[in-house]
């Protein structure tokens, strides 16, 4: 409590450029542009693993080998079914439910249903790991079509994780360019430091509560409009202009009526974001192969005309607009997909949390009134 003559403590909203922790998950340098996965640069993972490989090093630390690959795969594909109670908790929902309401629910009863829900073990939080991570994906199928009033597909034997997520989403096989988009929208997004849901697991996972728990707050984080929806802004503002040759007159409307530029800048990157080409590069070949190259060019033209009006390149929501409107995932899901993805690091960061625990509880600056006496009711 001040007493008028004090200094106030210095206090950092937000947390900003506060060190909560040490974490081997992920290194973020803004100021290169470069964003490590356990010592590997998102460039090399984006073009040379795919998602079950990305999981197995945020859980483990270590790429696997050829065995354990396939091992993890395996078990990943056996968790990727999922179980009759989740499936008819879905059936249950509205049908006009917000998909990351619907996913943050699901996620919550399907802890009921885990019979390891509770077992603290290492070896357990590891098996719930892979099982979260396997599940998210087909929940978040399973919702989009609940939605649109068609059947509940169950996973292919035989297909990869990003094909058979593809096919469960749109109810046929994918192609090879959608398996490659699929992968690579789960690789770029599947880790990014002490972002805000992240460290809400953290913060949940550090009580020793449950990871069940942890993931449902995580999601819950997620859904919030300061953190996962800017690419459903970008693809909302992609149709409002319609074609590549209105990009400069919207800008210009924009920039008088001292708008904002959606997918452009970032939080932590001073330079450009190191996700956003690969996301470009696929939208492009997506869009050709559709026969829908408009809404690519828009987002080309965009960019060579905001970039230098306001010093700030896109980010890794710019191009994921378009490249999942080509995968035939509809603007509401898109938070439901990056969630799909994160949650690989999400469990890496509630299993390394486990590991060296310490409850995580943090001060405030109090600013209220100084101490003073409660007056009777008839006096006040």
């Amino acid at each position: 409590m001040s007493d008028g003559k004090e200094p106030k403590p210095d206090v950092s909203k937000g947390l900003k450029g506060v060190k909560a922790a040490d974490s081997s998950v992920c290194y973020i340098s803004g100021e290169e542009g470069k964003l490590l996965y356990r010592g590997y640069n998102i460039d090399d993972l984006a073009e040379n693993t795919n998602f079950e490989e990305v999981a197995y090093l945020l859980f483990k630390g270590e790429l696997p080998n050829k065995e354990e690959l396939k091992e993890f795969s395996e078990l990943m594909a056996t968790y990727q079914s999922l179980p009759p109670q989740l499936k008819e908790f879905v059936k249950s929902l509205p049908q006009d439910v917000i998909p990351m309401t619907a996913l943050r629910s699901a996620i919550s009863i399907a802890g009921v249903y885990d019979s390891e829900a509770e077992d603290e073990s290492t070896e357990a939080n590891f098996r719930k790991a892979i099982r979260l991570t396997s599940l998210m994906a087909t929940l978040v199928a399973a919702i989009r079509r609940h939605r649109d009033g068609k059947e509940i597909l169950d996973p292919k034997p035989g297909l990869s994780f990003a094909a058979n997520t593809m096919y469960m989403l749109n109810g046929v096989d994918p192609t090879d360019d959608e398996i490659k988009a699929m992968d690579l929208v789960l690789i770029l997004h599947a880790e990014h430091g002490f972002n805000a849901s992240t460290f809400t697991a953290r913060v949940i996972s550090a009580t020793l509560s449950d990871i069940y728990s942890a993931i449902t707050g995580a999601i819950g984080a997620l859904k919030g409009k300061l953190h996962g929806g800017a690419n459903i802004e970008v693809i909302k503002t992609l149709h409002e202009i319609g074609s590549a040759d209105k990009v400069e007159a919207w800008v210009k409307e924009v920039k008088a009526n001292k708008g904002k530029f959606m997918g452009f800048g970032h939080a932590v990157y001073q330079v450009e974001d190191p996700r956003a080409k690969h996301m470009k590069e696929l939208s492009k070949r997506l869009g050709n192969e559709k026969g829908e190259p408009v809404w690519y060019d828009i987002s080309e033209k965009m960019e060579a005309t905001i970039k230098p009006l306001i010093n700030k390149n896109c980010n890794v929501d710019f191009y994921s607009a378009s490249l999942q409107y080509y995968m035939g995932i509809p603007k509401e899901l898109f938070t439901c997909i990056f969630a799909a993805s994160r949650i690989a690091g999400w469990c890496a960061h509630v299993l390394e949390q486990y590991a060296d625990n310490k409850i995580i509880r943090p001060s405030s600056n109090y600013t209220g009134p100084d101490e003073r006496t409660v007056k009777p009711i008839g006096d006040r």
